[in-house]
């Protein structure tokens, strides 16, 4: 079996990380996968794509061509909001390549779509990938007319126009375009759809576009090897960390400035807490100085990936208050270094925390519910323990790497 993974990027971002973490438990099982990417950052001798080593929009590494068809791509986008022309997520993918010619060359028998948005490959040219196809979502791109995330709006189910993130009020938007592009070169495209979340499984199967296609659910996989509880206090005297403080942690990648990640609401909760309970702050990813809560923080800007298992380990809880997300990896690599987390009850959420278990799930957008949650899960010894003990079994029984790429293996041999 010969499996190629597209996605975008071969490591940088959520999407990319989940892609290459199938792509390293394929080969973990003997199966010989590649990756073939627009932007290759790591040095992965089994990744096909031209080297990212310049600095380019929205804190990534670029390449050439990549920064050029990532902002031909959004030209369209120009006549509707010109000032979120760099920072809305959304993707009309209309500027034309070959890439079915460079997958040819590689010859798999497999070709295992992922997130392939920023001007990677074009919608029309995915009707002539002719290998059998599965296509893992990371977001709600592929069954919208272009937005990433639908916010409130629920026209995707139908065929898109008038999209509120556009500011459009016209029916025959750039939204009804790209709709109408996937429904004519899609339908009659035979591919498996694979969510990792059962929240976007659901949402996949109310649009319009997906009506015919098969939908499975199996989630992202993680590496618990690499990922694995450290000493608390072993954690926070490495990176010079409060002992005596109940530490409470947020990150993403743009973990402060990204609306849909929640810092909004995290900063409102933090005000209801306690001051009795001791509590300072942790904030990973790209986050600005100017984002200041009423508690002390500890700006630990962007991590690499040898840090991730103490900063996870040093916190008493990681908090997601996302307003809208699929599966997300922090939320799975806390759990896995035994460190339980608190969000809102939406999305892909309840896969991976389980009620008073190994976290908390906060009623959606209610700040007083976020703040006991977070207090709830510190505030007793003997509950830390046994939620931080919960939080690795879960994902022990859940989402160890080896036996989702199985999983996969399982479908590839359907196809």
């Amino acid at each position: 079996m010969k499996p190629l993974l597209i996605n975008t990027s071969d490591i940088h971002g959520g999407a990319a990380r989940a892609a290459n973490r199938l792509h390293n438990g394929l080969q973990q099982i003997g199966i010989n996968s590649k990756m073939l990417v627009q932007k290759k950052t790591s040095n992965d001798n089994s990744v096909i794509g031209q080297e990212a080593t310049i600095k380019g929009p929205r804190a990534s590494k670029w390449n050439f061509i990549s920064v050029t068809r990532y902002l031909i791509d959004r030209l369209p986008l120009i006549p509707y909001d010109y000032r979120n022309f760099q920072q809305i997520d959304w993707s009309p993918q209309w500027v034309p390549n070959n890439i079915h010619r460079k997958v040819n060359q590689v010859n798999p028998d497999i070709v295992h779509l992922h997130w392939i948005c920023q001007g990677f490959i074009p919608i029309q040219e995915i009707a002539k990938i002719k290998q059998p196809l599965a296509w893992t979502f990371h977001d709600m791109w592929t069954f919208t007319g272009g937005c990433h995330y639908n916010g409130t709006c629920d026209r995707y189910k139908y065929e898109c126009g008038k999209c509120p993130q556009l500011n459009s009020t016209t029916e025959k938007d750039l939204s009804r375009w790209v709709f109408n592009r996937k429904k004519k070169y899609w339908e009659e495209i035979d591919f498996t759809v694979v969510t990792p979340s059962n929240w976007l499984a659901k949402c996949a199967g109310s649009s319009s576009l997906l009506e015919n296609k098969k939908i499975e659910v199996i989630p992202n996989g993680l590496d618990l090897q690499k990922f694995k509880t450290i000493p608390k206090e072993e954690a926070r005297k490495t990176l010079n960390l409060p002992l005596d403080k109940n530490l409470i942690l947020f990150g993403a990648l743009n973990s402060t400035q990204d609306k849909r990640k929640g810092f909004q609401y995290l900063k409102s909760a933090i005000s209801l807490l306690s001051n009795d309970l001791n509590f300072e702050a942790i904030v990973f990813g790209n986050a600005t100085d100017e984002s200041q809560l009423d508690i002390p923080i500890n700006f630990m800007g962007r991590l690499p990936d040898n840090m991730l298992n103490s900063i996870y380990s040093a916190a008493d809880a990681f908090v997601a208050p996302s307003v809208q997300d699929n599966l997300p990896n922090t939320i799975m690599e806390a759990l896995a270094c035994g460190t339980p987390s608190v969000a809102f009850d939406i999305g892909g959420m309840p896969d991976m925390i389980s009620h008073m278990k190994n976290g908390y799930l906060a009623k959606p957008f209610d700040v007083e519910d976020l703040a006991k949650g977070i207090e709830w899960s510190v505030e007793q010894d003997q509950r830390k323990k046994k939620l931080s003990e919960n939080s690795r079994k879960y994902v022990e029984e859940n989402f160890e790497l080896t036996s989702i790429a199985k999983r996969y293996a399982d479908l590839y041999s359907k196809l």
